[in-house]
């Protein structure tokens, strides 16, 4: 039989969802409580919390306030992720009369280091797996990206800018895949996180000259130039073509610029004599292989015999030039003006 004055609820407990670390409010609302008390209990432990305003959990983080008896609020602060589950409001009516409520607790996501690679190192060629593991609460997603949005090359050939999944699988490594990647997790729940792994790619050394053959005029500078490309760093040395090791020091000092996996070897000859016509080699060498190129350089006339030789055409030209037509008093004075200059 139906009581009028019978206490009740007013609507169920509505689930709530929050952070861990933060505080989460349950709200349970009744009516005509009169005498009766309202009290919280944890569902899975059967741990009476509250009852009407008194706090009976040891828990400094638990608190009850109420609005004019009709809603209680369970509070709990500092939110653990062992807070998750179901909650219970009851009536102490006979017999009692009771309702729940869920409270889910989200976690942002946190890359664990069991599970996911530390930084790497490959012979080229050869296949690897970087992993990465997260956890968090809802499950978080991972997205492989690489730095300055360089692209990720796939086993079919194509490339993208990002890739999802724990696992990112790279076949045939080339020294074009070196560099860092991003494993980076997220869940919804900011802030999303991200580890950064370095792909580093062994090959031995390889040397592209741009130029083989170098002429040079006595007496002038030159700077000779080869570019390795290898790693491990290696050891590399400008030789003459007996194998002779060209001294550090003096006018023959090798400059190294040094990049990632590229230098250039720059061997500057000053003053050039004749000594010093012939080849010579740019030689590189790391733990993995050796290699060599060779620059030849060969004499060239200076470039006072260049203009004596351009001298002498100019006068051929200008005696024919008479021979044959009135050459005229001002296409003499200008030949003559460009004879002089050249003779300077």
């Amino acid at each position: 039989m139906f009581v009028a004055d019978e206490p009740g609820f007013s609507g169920p407990i509505e689930n709530v969802t929050a952070p861990l670390g933060r505080e989460a409010v349950l709200a349970c609302a009744v009516h005509n409580l009169s005498t009766y008390k309202v009290a919280w209990l944890r569902v899975d432990t059967q741990t009476i919390l509250t009852i009407h305003t008194h706090v009976i959990s040891r828990s400094r983080r638990v608190g009850v306030t109420h609005s004019d008896h009709r809603t209680w609020f369970l509070h709990i602060r500092e939110l653990r992720e062992t807070d998750r589950g179901w909650y219970m409001c009851q009536i102490n009516t006979d017999p009692m009369k009771s309702q729940l409520g869920y409270l889910d607790i989200v976690v942002p996501p946190d890359i664990i280091d069991r599970g996911t690679s530390t930084d790497q190192t490959v012979r080229e060629g050869a296949s690897i797996s970087l992993t990465c593991a997260a956890t968090g609460s809802p499950q978080p997603q991972i997205n492989w990206r690489r730095e300055h949005s360089k692209t990720i090359p796939l086993a079919n050939g194509s490339q993208v800018t990002s890739l999802e999944g724990p696992v990112l699988n790279i076949s045939r490594v080339s020294r074009q895949n070196a560099g860092p990647y991003l494993c980076i997790a997220s869940n919804g729940v900011p802030p999303s996180v991200s580890k950064r792994i370095m792909l580093t790619v062994e090959f031995p050394p390889v040397i592209t000259i741009r130029n083989q053959l170098v002429g040079a005029a006595l007496g002038t500078d030159l700077v000779l130039e080869c570019e390795t490309e290898a790693y491990p760093k290696p050891v590399s040395y400008w030789s003459r073509e007996d194998g002779e090791i060209v001294p550090i020091g003096g006018s023959l000092e090798p400059q190294r610029i040094a990049g990632t996996y590229r230098s250039i070897l720059r061997l500057p000859l000053r003053r050039i004599k004749t000594s010093d016509y012939g080849a010579y080699k740019c030689v590189s060498k790391n733990s993995l292989g050796d290699t060599e190129g060779t620059i030849k350089l060969y004499p060239m006339p200076p470039p006072a015999l260049e203009n004596k030789n351009v001298i002498q055409r100019l006068n051929i030209m200008m005696d024919k030039a008479s021979e044959s037509t009135p050459f005229g008093t001002q296409g003499k004075n200008s030949l003559y003006n460009a004879l002089v200059y050249l003779s300077k």
